[in-house]
């Protein structure tokens, strides 16, 4: 059962106070464990499979599956998006079911078959009642062990795929941060998108497919979990039954450290559609990767700058003070090498270049001349604990963040340590991370708007580059 408590409201404020909760310092960190250590179960298999068991009979359903540690950027750019390929036919036919058949005995069982393919991990999920577990078992074993691949559903999916990438370019922020992307990080596959382009999906063989999948399902590669009104001792015996014989695996394809890709002088690329009446903006560089040791800090560091919605410094002064946008954001694209570190918003044509030197200022302000000050730190330690404690109210989503922990080699308690780590970053340490990670004076600015009216307001930052969608 989950112990997870989050606080609506500190003791001592008013509703009718005059600061919001959220400004109020926040209550001591709570300690302790996240789920109960006799619902958590771990072990490893004598082949190296991890299983990891969240045990909660509140409710008779059950889900379970298997994670690999390598997603879409463990292949070459030139394959790009066959993760995604191979993700979607994994589900169109295995063992002795083809596509319909497959697709008809989840229905029938009011049960759901997904396979999804992120940047780092590759995931085979089923859901559905606990009753049905064996049938979810044996699928899963069809899935993984007996999977398909057939011709003609390779091509079916590659033809939905395709359409969906070109319906892509047509919405205006994809476009916009695929072009971000090529810009920090060409010659790379995170310098793609996560799914790939037309082009290298267009040239995807039925054999990459089946190569991504043979290289990657390997022993020491795979994490099988289950989480609900499930037994940990039984679905362990299944797993063993089933897999025990799965090769280790000599190599497993990883993502490749990218080369430093934040530019050493500021880049601009404006991408020209003379269309457009409102431009969209991504401003950035290179990032972290997802087991930075400083993640707690930066993360703090960030709220402050625009990842926490109204309450950001960006917020405040593009949107409530010189009403130049409606939203604005930043955020760290957290992979298992660093990833882009990314401002993004929109405005009128004319006013592009108010933005832009608005968020090269903020982010030059809490560098040096108006660092995070202890007010500032407490306000948004108290939106990290919140959030976090948010994020974890059902036990699909505990699991899943445990997964997620496996997958990027974290230690196992880092849930649980959390909130504790949170209220003892200092603020000495989150303004060094606004010092370490924000480079305003060579952050690549891309833009997508009319080239017309927008190089003449961007010229006299540096050199613009004008590049066609």
């Amino acid at each position: 059962m989950l112990v997870v408590g989050v606080a609506i409201l500190a003791s001592g404020c008013s509703l009718l106070g005059s600061r919001p909760a959220w400004e109020e310092p926040p209550p001591p960190p709570s300690v302790g464990p996240i789920v109960s250590a006799q619902d958590l179960h771990r072990t490893v298999l004598g082949n190296g499979i991890e299983v990891l068991v969240l045990e909660d009979a509140r409710l008779p359903r059950v889900a379970l599956g298997v994670t690999l540690r390598s997603g879409a950027g463990s292949v070459p750019p030139e394959q790009a998006g066959v993760a995604a390929l191979a993700a979607e036919v994994l589900q169109r036919g295995a063992g002795s079911r083809d596509a319909l058949a497959l697709a008809k005995v989840i229905e029938d069982a009011g049960a759901s078959l997904s396979v999804s393919a992120g940047w780092d991990a590759t995931t085979v999920s089923l859901g559905g009642l606990s009753k049905d577990q064996a049938l979810f078992d044996a699928i899963l074993a069809d899935v993984t062990l007996r999977p398909r691949f057939d011709p003609a559903e390779l091509e079916k999916a590659r033809g939905e795929h395709l359409a969906s990438l070109a319906a892509a370019v047509d919405e205006p922020s994809t476009l916009l941060r695929w072009n971000f992307l090529r810009t920090l990080f060409a010659g790379h596959r995170y310098g793609l998108p996560e799914d790939g382009s037309e082009q290298t999906v267009a040239k995807l063989s039925l054999d990459d497919v089946r190569a991504y999948w043979r290289d990657r399902f390997v022993a020491r590669n795979a994490i099988f979990w289950a989480v609900g009104d499930v037994d940990a001792a039984t679905f362990t015996r299944e797993i063993e039954a089933r897999y025990g014989a799965l090769p280790a695996g000599a190599t497993v394809p990883t993502t490749p450290p990218s080369p430093a890709r934040t530019p050493e002088a500021r880049r601009i690329v404006v991408v020209d559609e003379p269309e457009l009446v409102q431009a969209h903006i991504l401003i950035g560089h290179e990032g972290i990767a997802r087991s930075n040791p400083d993640r707690i800090a930066i993360d703090l560091m960030n709220d402050a700058l625009g990842g926490s919605g109204f309450s950001s410094r960006l917020m405040k002064v593009v949107r409530a003070k010189n009403g130049l946008t409606y939203s604005i954001g930043s955020g760290f694209g957290l992979r298992s090498q660093p990833g882009p570190f990314q401002i993004q918003t929109f405005t009128k044509v004319e006013s592009v270049r108010a933005v832009v030197d608005l968020v090269l200022e903020e982010m030059s302000a809490i560098r040096e001349a108006r660092p995070i000050d202890e007010e500032e730190l407490a306000k948004f330690k108290s939106y990290s604990a919140g959030a976090f404690g948010l994020s974890l109210e059902t036990s699909r989503a505990v699991l899943s963040s445990l997964v997620d922990l496996e997958v990027h080699g974290l230690p196992e308690d880092s849930l649980d340590t959390f909130r504790t780590r949170v209220g003892s970053t200092t603020l000495d340490e989150v303004r060094a991370a606004a010092l370490a990670r924000l480079h305003p004076e060579r952050a690549a600015i891309v833009v997508l708007g009319p080239a017309a009216k927008l190089v003449p307001q961007l010229e006299s930052l540096g050199p613009v580059e004008v590049v066609k969608p």
